[in-house]
């Protein structure tokens, strides 16, 4: 007996754990939503103001919209059953009948009523195994009426025509329409399209099925959502008849695609039209057209690897296209949209190699921009502009290797007129060479146009260079790349002593430098990290205090190296808890809150004043040691870092 239910409980968990289409599963979903309803209850989400309804997934359920546009929850009988009078929920199996009966009471009795007047009813009656892609009543109400026309017409050869490319000569649930599968119709064995996707959408040439699975004696009814025409022309032919993409065959021809477009596959073409190219600025246009490379790239990005009909979107998904970024096919409404625009005017033009969409805008990756375009496509206004203030447009145009570094529009402060030394800064924020940020390593050398060395620091947390840290991904042109960076750099000027000489809020430390003998250490070559006390910092001391310090020449040093830590730290490098080893003392304790970095407690003042061999950051108040048992949060309250940083105790060190 206990093996008996062990077997049972066994083949229970199997059947669950098989894995389902992504219909079965969606449609799963819809009766778990649904079974408070009653036995065989299935929830459905019908978009507010239209009569579209979907089986619902679990991220629609929660969400409750399909396109952007809130649903409505509604509660149908589960394929295959119906209500009783006076019981909850749909508890009986629908009676099987034939397929032309079936298709009166599943929403298609327009489809039943042609297929009597194309004399197909008796075929659909008798003995046989057929599947029936059934158009709904609204699909036949949305044909246009010359077409319609056109297929009541001639003797009802063309509507008998018309049906029989609905149907396949073998019974096809929707477990068996596989995603890029294809079934030989019965009209001259024409074959539909079947894409499944892993939202549960089933569609056959791009057409959804609002109802599968109906099941009949003489085979299986999946209502469709408009009636489908025989596909017989590559994408490649149906570009080249349209007259409104004359410009686009052209450039593909330039580039070497038509011939990958007249071979089998599963593309789908986003097709800029004419208008879509005539939008570009001419110089633009003619550089990429005259550049195989960025003209591949260009229009590479307007194919994606699989066929995508537009009734399969149900919300913004990225997809990989032949140039190898990704395109977020998203949709608002009944509008598909790309990277989150509805620029599509025309969708579902099904060839037997794929779909096409038209568009009236045309796309263009960065893979196929210059600097220049790199730069006016992010949030780097200003940084655009000064650039081409100071005469650097030719940079930004050309194809050199260049790599720029662009602040952030909120990293610029003051007056921003160009002078000769604001053409000097932003000269040298353009480097040498074209760069990824995945391949800067630690101490990294950049020269930049100016002729400076720009050092590169690797932290935990962040990639900096110099004391601007990058702030979004790479941007990757045709000749150049663009890192967003979240400051103005700052080259350095001269040595640690320097900066301090060169700065009158250091007058009293300089001294105080002089007097405990370390004038040599703050000029040699090396790695520091001085968090500099101000005068405001010496004067807040008491004066007998001060002046015993001062006359103590070791004592002096030795406050003074508990402020000196050993390596580069910029304030991008630290998180919350880092650490850094002074050069005497046991360890400075860092933190950063409301964007201000903290050392041992201590606001910093002013950050990242670079040098050739270090770094100094101001400080109004002479640091001193924690107690052995401070709590670690920095600042009298949680550490919250510029940027997501590590949460353990980290080393600014790479």
């Amino acid at each position: 007996m206990n093996l008996c239910v062990l077997v049972l409980g066994l083949s229970l968990v199997l059947a669950v754990c098989v894995a389902r289409s992504p219909y079965q599963a969606v449609l799963q979903h819809s009766r778990i939503r649904g079974r408070l309803q009653g036995p065989n209850v299935c929830a459905m989400q019908q978009l507010k103001g239209s009569d579209k309804k979907y089986f619902t997934n679990c991220k629609q359920w929660y969400h409750r919209k399909i396109c952007g546009k809130p649903t409505v929850i509604t509660y149908e009988c589960c394929p295959g059953y119906e209500k009783i009078p006076g019981e909850k929920g749909c508890p009986a199996a629908l009676p099987l009948v034939n397929i032309y009966n079936t298709l009166g009471v599943v929403g298609a009795s327009t489809t039943q009523m042609y297929s009597e007047r194309a004399k197909l009813k008796e075929e659909i009656e008798g003995p046989g195994s057929f599947t029936f892609f059934a158009p709904s009543n609204k699909a036949w109400t949305a044909l246009p009426t010359e077409i319609l026309d056109a297929l009541v017409s001639n003797v009802n050869i063309e509507l008998l025509n018309a049906l029989h490319y609905h149907m396949v000569n073998r019974r096809l649930t929707s477990e068996e329409l596989k995603h890029g599968s294809s079934f030989a119709s019965m009209y001259q064995d024409f074959p539909v399209h079947i894409q499944h996707y892993s939202n549960g959408i089933v569609t056959v040439n791009c057409a959804r099925l609002i109802k599968p699975d109906q099941h009949a004696t003489n085979g299986i009814v999946h209502v469709v959502d408009r009636v489908i025409t025989a596909v017989s022309s590559t994408v490649e032919a149906l570009l080249e008849v349209d007259e409104s993409l004359e410009t686009l065959q052209t450039a593909m021809a330039a580039a070497s695609l038509t011939t990958m477009l007249e071979n089998e596959g599963q593309y789908t073409i986003f097709a800029p039209t004419n208008e879509a190219f005539e939008k570009i600025p001419q110089e633009t246009l003619n550089r990429i057209l005259g550049d195989p490379v960025a003209l591949r790239d260009m229009l590479n990005y307007h194919i994606l690897k699989q066929i995508q009909c537009a009734e399969s979107i149900v919300s913004g998904t990225p997809m990989e296209t032949l140039q190898g970024t990704v395109l977020e096919v998203g949709c608002d409404g009944d509008q598909m949209t790309l990277n989150g625009k509805a620029i599509i005017t025309q969708k579902d033009l099904l060839g037997t190699n794929g779909v096409i969409h038209y568009i009236n805008e045309l796309l263009i990756p960065d893979s196929a921009k210059v600097l220049l375009e790199l730069a006016e496509g992010s949030s780097v206004a200003t940084a655009t502009r000064l650039f081409v203030e100071a005469g650097l447009t030719p940079y930004l145009t050309g194809s050199e290797a260049l790599t720029m570094l662009a602040p952030l529009d909120d990293a610029f402060k003051g007056s921003l007129t160009m002078t000769p030394d604001m053409r000097k800064l932003m000269t040298n924020h353009i480097v040498k060479e074209q760069l990824s940020s995945k391949s800067l390593y630690h101490g990294q050398e950049l020269e930049t146009l100016g002729g400076l060395k720009l050092r590169v620091f690797v932290y935990r947390n962040n990639l900096c260079i110099e004391n601007a840290c990058i702030a979004a991904h790479d941007k990757t042109g045709r000749y150049g790349a663009m890192f967003t960076v979240d400051k103005v750099l700052s080259p350095p000027t001269g040595t640690v002593m320097d900066v301090l000489k060169a700065d009158d809020r250091f007058s009293l430390l300089v001294g105080a430098i002089q007097t405990a003998g370390m004038t040599e250490l703050l000029n040699q070559q090396g790695e520091l990290t001085f968090f500099a006390p101000t005068n405001t910092a010496f004067s807040a001391m008491n004066q007998l205090e001060l002046n015993r310090l001062m006359r103590n020449r070791q004592e002096l040093a030795g406050v003074l190296r508990y402020h000196l830590g050993e390596g580069m730290l910029v304030s991008g490098g630290v998180g919350s808890h880092t650490r850094i080893k002074p050069l005497q003392g046991d360890k400075l304790e860092l933190g950063v809150r409301n964007y201000t970095v903290y050392v041992n407690k201590v606001p910093v003042a002013d950050a990242d004043l670079m040098a050739t061999n270090g770094v100094v950051h101001a400080v109004n108040s002479i640091i001193k040691p924690l107690p052995p048992k401070v709590d670690r949060e920095q600042a009298d309250g949680p550490a919250a870092p510029l940027r997501p940083a590590a949460t353990s105790l980290v080393s600014h060190e790479p």
